[in-house]
This record gives C-alpha cells, sequence and structure tokens, in this order.
C-alpha cells in the first residue's frame, strides 16, 4: 500500500464506540439482556417499515433510500421477550442501573451530566428495531481522553437501545431475533480530533480500557461495535459503520485514507478527459444470443440489460482505489442496494461467458468508443433499470471526486456503500418516555484497570501478569465479588483465568458456565469440600450438564474432599504396584508415582496431601 504523508493529505478522524451494557433488564423494559438461539422463538411475526417525517415535515435522506427497496421483515420473539420490543406496547421509564452505568462512564472521561435528559427517536428503517426508530437520550457532553499524540474531545455520550440481532436474509426480506432489541447501549462520540491511523486505534483502546473499567458492560463478539469518521482535506465526510474488531481500526482508517486519495486523483483524470456519464438505456437485444450464465439466465426470467456509457471512463472503471475493490465495484454496491446482483463493465470484459463481438456490439449500442467505458446490469426488468440509474449516479459522483456516504466495514479492512449521509430530519422526540434529571453525585468513580493491577499485586499478592489477566479479563466483576465474599484470591485468580482457559482447550463447552457455577466451584474449594486438583474436572461436568449445581455435580462425579485413610489406602496401592521401582530407584521414584496416584484418585484428595502420605510410603520401603 502507498505510504501517505496523513497531515499533509489533511486526514481528520473521530469515533463513535457503541457498547452494551451489562443490565440486569433492558432499557425500556423489565426484559432480560439475555441472548437466546433462534431455536428457541416461541412466536413470530411480520412488519413493513416505512421513513416517517421530522417535525419540520422532512424525509431522512437515508431512510428514503432505504425504504426504496421493498422488503419484509420477521422476527423472532421469546418468552424471555415482550409487547415493548414488538411495539405492541409503550416502553416503559428508562432503566435506572443503565443511567446510573453511563454517569461512571462519564465521569471517567471527565464529562459533565446534561440537566435533564430527554429521549430521542432516530429513524432506522432497515428493519431493526420494530418500531422504524431507535430511542436515544444525550446524557453528557464536554469531555476528553489522553493520547500519545495529544487529547481527543468527547463530544456527546448517549444512551440508547440495542438494535434486534440479524438472523439471515429470507426470501422476502429479512429475519431479525427480538432478543438482543432493548439491551442498554452506550454511544460516544469523540471530536474530529485524530490525525493519524494509529491514533485512532490508541483512542479506541483507551475507551475501550475505560468502559471495561466500570465492570457494567457486557463482553464477547458483538457486544462492542466501532464507527469511523473519516474525511481528508479534498475528499470528503464518510462515515465507516460496524467495525466489529478494535484491532481493525487503524486498517479501516488506512484504507479509507487511501480510497479517498485514489478517488481524487481519479476525479482529476475524468476531468482532463472532458469525461462524461451518457444516458442509461436498454442493450437486451445485443444480449439475446449470450453464452453469458448471469445474462441468459435474467433474460429467461422475462428480464432485461440496461447499460450506461461512461464516456472517458475507459481503464478508471477497472482501477483499484483499495485492496481489491475498484470504481466498478463502488458502482456495483450501488446497484445492489436496489436489488440486482451487481454490475458488469468493459474494463474487464470479455469474461463472465460475454465474448468479444459482444463487448464491441454492446459499444455501437451505446454510442461509446475506444476511450469510454460501458457499465450493464442484467436482472428483473425493474431491477435493471433502478440498478442502473444507481450506478450512472454514483459514476456521476466520480466526476466531483468523494462522495458523503456511510459505508460498512468489511472484515479485510475494506468497506462497502451502504447508504447516504443521516441528515438532521433523522431525529425528533419520543412522547412515551418521560424525562430524567441524572444525578451524578451518589455514582462513585469508578477505578481504571490500570490501578486494579496495582492493586491486586499489593492488596492480593498476585504477579503482575496474573494480576493484569484478572483485571483486563471477562471475569473481574466476579473476581472482586467472590474475593470480598472471602475466597481466596489467588485461587479465584488462577480458576478464572488459568483452569478455565485449561478446560476450554480440552473441549468443554466453557461458555455454559454460569456466574453461580464458577462461584459455587470456588466455594467448594475454599471450605475444603473440592481438592484443587479436582476443579478442571468440576468445571467439565458442569460445562456438560449446566442444568445441575456446583454441588450435585461434585457428588455425581465423587470429587469431594477424600478422607485421609482413602487416599492413604489408594497412595498404598500405587506403592506396591510399582514396589520394584521403589526398591531400586527409592525417592528418585516419587514423581512418576505421584502422577499416578492423583489419576488413581482422579482429583477427590488435595495434591499435598497425597504427596506427604507418598513420600511416607516410599520411605518406608525404600
Amino acid at each position: 500500500m502507498t505510504e501517505y504523508d496523513y497531515d499533509e493529505l489533511g486526514l481528520v478522524a473521530g469515533l463513535e464506540i457503541h457498547q452494551q451494557l451489562d443490565t440486569a433488564t433492558k432499557l425500556f423494559c423489565q426484559c432480560p439482556t439475555e441472548l437466546r438461539e433462534p431455536e428457541a422463538s416461541t412466536r413470530t411475526f411480520s412488519r413493513y417499515l416505512h421513513p416517517t417525517r421530522s417535525e419540520l415535515g422532512e424525509l431522512d435522506d437515508a431512510a428514503v433510500e432505504e425504504s426504496m427497496v421493498d422488503r419484509e421483515f420477521e422476527y423472532l420473539a421469546y418468552d424471555t421477550t415482550c409487547l415493548v420490543e414488538e411495539d405492541d406496547e409503550p416502553p416503559h421509564e428508562l432503566d435506572e442501573e443503565a443511567l446510573e452505568t453511563v454517569l461512571e462512564i462519564a465521569q471517567l472521561m471527565d464529562m459533565s451530566p446534561v440537566d435533564q435528559a430527554h429521549v430521542m427517536r432516530k429513524i432506522v428503517v432497515d428493519g431493526s428495531n420494530t418500531t422504524g426508530f431507535q430511542r436515544s437520550s444525550l446524557i453528557a457532553t464536554g469531555g476528553a481522553i489522553e493520547t500519545s499524540a495529544g487529547a481527543v474531545g468527547i463530544e456527546d455520550l448517549m444512551l440508547e437501545e440495542e438494535s434486534a440481532q440479524r438472523v439471515e436474509e429470507t426470501d422476502d426480506g429479512v429475519r431479525y431475533s427480538l432478543d438482543r432489541l432493548g439491551i442498554p447501549l452506550v454511544e460516544i462520540g469523540t471530536s474530529p480530533d485524530i490525525s493519524t491511523p494509529e491514533q485512532a486505534l490508541e483512542a479506541a483502546e483507551r475507551i475501550g480500557m475505560l468502559l471495561r473499567s466500570t465492570g457494567k458492560v457486557k463482553r464477547g463478539l458483538g457486544t462492542i461495535r466501532q464507527d469511523v469518521n473519516v474525511s481528508i482535506e479534498e475528499g470528503a465526510r464518510v462515515e465507516i459503520k460496524g467495525v466489529q474488531s478494535l484491532d481493525d481500526i487503524d486498517d479501516i482508517v488506512r484504507n479509507e485514507v487511501a480510497r479517498q486519495a485514489e478517488l481524487v486523483e481519479i476525479a482529476a483524470e475524468l476531468e482532463e478527459r472532458e469525461a462524461s456519464v451518457g444516458e442509461v438505456q436498454d442493450v437486451t437485444e445485443v444480449f439475446e444470443d449470450t453464452d453469458s450464465g448471469v445474462i441468459s439466465g435474467a433474460l429467461n426470467s422475462g428480464g432485461a440489460v440496461t447499460a450506461v456509457p461512461l464516456y472517458g471512463f475507459d481503464g478508471i472503471v477497472g482501477r483499484e482505489i483499495a485492496p481489491d475493490r475498484r470504481l466498478g465495484t463502488e458502482l456495483s454496491d450501488h446497484a445492489k442496494r436496489h436489488g440486482a446482483g451487481g454490475i458488469f463493465h468493459t474494463d474487464e470484459l470479455p469474461a463472465y461467458g460475454v465474448t468479444e463481438d459482444e463487448v464491441t456490439d454492446l459499444r455501437a449500442a451505446v454510442g461509446a468508443g475506444p476511450e469510454d467505458a460501458v457499465a450493464i446490469v442484467a436482472a428483473d426488468t425493474e431491477i435493471a433499470e433502478s440498478a442502473i440509474e444507481a450506478a450512472a449516479e454514483r459514476a456521476e459522483t466520480a466526476l466531483e471526486g468523494v462522495p458523503e456516504e456511510t459505508r460498512g466495514a468489511n472484515d479485510d479492512g475494506t468497506t462497502r456503500y451502504l447508504r447516504p449521509l443521516p441528515g438532521a430530519a433523522r431525529m425528533y422526540p419520543e412522547t412515551d418516555v418521560p424525562p430524567v434529571e441524572p444525578d451524578p453525585s451518589e455514582v462513585p468513580e469508578p477505578e481504571l484497570l490500570t490501578e486494579k493491577v496495582e492493586r491486586y499485586q499489593d492488596e492480593y499478592d498476585l504477579g503482575e501478569g496474573l494480576a493484569e489477566q484478572v483485571a483486563y479479563g471477562e471475569y473481574m466483576p466476579l473476581f472482586e465479588d467472590v474475593v470480598a465474599d472471602g475466597i481466596n484470591p489467588t485461587l479465584a485468580a488462577t480458576t478464572l483465568e488459568s483452569t478455565l482457559t485449561e478446560v476450554r482447550r480440552d473441549g468443554a463447552a466453557v461458555e455454559n458456565l454460569t456466574r453461580d457455577h464458577l462461584e459455587g466451584v470456588l466455594r467448594l474449594v475454599e471450605d475444603g469440600d473440592l481438592p484443587n486438583e479436582g476443579v478442571p474436572d468440576l468445571l467439565a461436568a458442569l460445562a456438560e450438564e449446566p442444568d445441575r449445581t456446583a454441588e450435585e455435580a461434585a457428588e455425581d462425579a465423587g470429587l469431594g474432599g477424600a478422607e485421609e485413610d482413602e487416599v492413604r489406602e489408594a497412595v498404598v496401592e500405587v506403592v506396591e504396584r510399582n514396589a520394584g521401582q521403589v526398591e531400586e530407584e527409592g525417592m528418585q521414584a516419587f514423581s512418576g508415582l505421584m502422577g499416578e496416584c492423583m489419576g488413581a484418585l482422579r482429583g477427590k484428595a488435595d495434591g499435598d496431601l497425597v504427596s506427604e502420605l507418598l513420600r511416607e510410603e516410599i520411605q518406608k520401603r525404600a
């Protein structure tokens, strides 16, 4: 990839971090915030969504484009969801636990809470909310975080409801799951103070650390999403949605800078060529006898082939503007938004079954010469017409440079077109939820994770590595709770960070283990009812049958603490079975026999006791 001077290009970037809160109930109802498998749904229903006008009678451009694709949205409901999620009951008041957590986050970023928080409706008609809008409330403003390249301002802190979870595409539209809808979500928006990809990553990492410091945010894939706003001086503001992995942020920014820089160069070259976009035409006759599977499939279904001549675009439509993405890909993204599978263009033809003769006839049909390009769409007639119009409109913007738009993040660090940037018409007041007056006076400031690491070392005598694992790990809140309840800190730390990892590597489904399971196992060890050596087996047993308690699983597996007589009996049996080795090697046989003893006892006895008794028995026979 080309190395860019970001200062010279005038890179400006900002972040929007969306993080689910780990509250007991959802933001506007009393349903639990647990995720379910689609197979567990108890019923389904469907909706069609359309944009509504703002208070001033305006329609949001992004919502209008989203609604142009006629889709049915199917929703999976559960015994853990209610009529609020289905938009058949008004929302309840704002969840107090969620509000308190957001106020803690505000303190960590030196933000000022608003005097009164009003809930707003943000129009969303992609099906991710049954209402056609997302509820959102501004809680605090005016903070900052530090990075090695300078301070990054925090403009706003929002408390929102999470969207429904997309399950799959259907023949008629999209299927969503209501289990995630309504989980409290904090949105943190930074100022456009970020000037390099590295600073964007550092700022995101800092915000992530502050969020986890509360111990009240959900962990795992999909619980945090990053949006990135990027522009260069000669480019335009582009909002990139849905960066799932924090580690991808710097690559996303680099690739977007490269994309905008290439589009600026393309616009300059097109201007030199006096390029233009021609009229959309029907070119079905050119392909009546085609061998192209895509095109013949569309025509055999009664469809059509539409085309737009791109005068002066030869060689440019196929030009790479990001890794494995070309200007033609941008045109194709817009066509796909209107239901087409994509486009073909002459920079890549002949190919896909399209012959050289067909390309020649195509150029002739639309009046394109050797310096021009042609883009085509083969689809249902109505789709083919709207899709090629969309591609033509995108080609028009290529003459100007970089369009302002919302893009989606891809797994490879590139992006794709989603919709126009939303405007002010997207927001209007929510009249069903009363305003609240945030009171930060009784909200304690959370301890930073970096401070926790130091405290765990000083207070609990944990090594630096283990202390850091616990502080930054997903079980940090549980660790603090069980230690406060009298559990040995070293036992809790090693079990939650080391033993669980070992059990997972051995194939156990540790994601089935609940907080109650882990607390129960630790309590059994602390009370002397389970030896340390039995912990892995008990965790594996609980992961396999999570409906049982730790006490029940330990009893069924015979993992309770064995009496000394029982342990001695097992040790004597091992020593007698290996009498020849003991007589020959004496105490040197200890290591091998120790493993055999522990295996025979299968987690029933503490290793220190087994070691003591084994030494005694070897000494008797040596």
